[in-house]
């Protein structure tokens, strides 16, 4: 029978990025099905008193979750394809770090686009219509870890954690063992946390 796990995104998150590439390439070298649903930062920080620059960042991020959380309730098959498009474009080609409510309205596009997905679902980005939804998703993910968190969560069986955090995506069997030690890990109820101060940057 397949390992389940359940992964919540943000697509602006180059954590949450890299540990989604490795949770691909475990797919095959293991026997897992997996889910991916929305998170938010938007979400985890609204309210909060950071950094006005940040909180720029936080507007712009607003849209492809709002977008990510009806893919999620109406074609929840297709999140993971628009999930790869948008982190493609925003990690990989560079294109994240936009500031400002509307800002990746149009990689938005065209992510929806190479999913094979609905145009008009763009029209949620910049409207509250989903935010009902999408905080559903994300507090079921911060219901599993705790709210001193961020992204990636991801669910191994019953049990979830922040993380893991990787500044590099393993392949081939070093992905599945890497993924094999973290479901040991959770198998454990009494492990809550290893951590470590990070010395380099994420390698997207």
């Amino acid at each position: 029978m397949a390992q389940q796990v359940t992964f919540w995104f943000d697509c602006s998150c180059p954590f949450a990025w890299l540990t989604s590439r490795w949770i691909k390439e475990v797919e095959k070298v293991r026997d897992i099905e997996v889910t991916f649903e929305p998170m938010s930062l938007s979400v985890l920080n609204k309210g909060r008193d950071l950094d006005p620059e940040y909180m720029k960042m936080m507007e712009a991020n607003w849209g492809p979750a709002r977008v990510a959380a009806k893919i999620a309730v109406e074609a929840p098959e297709k999140v993971d394809a628009f999930y790869t498009a948008m982190g493609t474009r925003i990690h990989t080609e560079g294109q994240g770090g936009k500031k400002g409510y509307g800002a990746y309205d149009d990689i938005i596009k065209q992510a929806l686009d190479d999913a094979s997905l609905p145009s008009t679902f763009a029209s949620v980005a910049n409207t509250e219509e989903m935010d009902e939804k999408l905080t559903e998703f994300h507090n079921r993910g911060i219901s599993e870890v705790g709210d001193e968190v961020g992204t990636p969560v991801v669910k191994f069986g019953d049990t979830a954690f922040f993380g893991p955090v990787i500044t590099r995506v393993p392949t081939g069997e070093e992905a599945g063992e890497l993924f094999d030690a973290s479901v040991r890990l959770a198998q454990f109820p009494y492990f809550f946390e290893l951590k470590r101060s990070r010395t380099e940057s994420p390698q997207v």
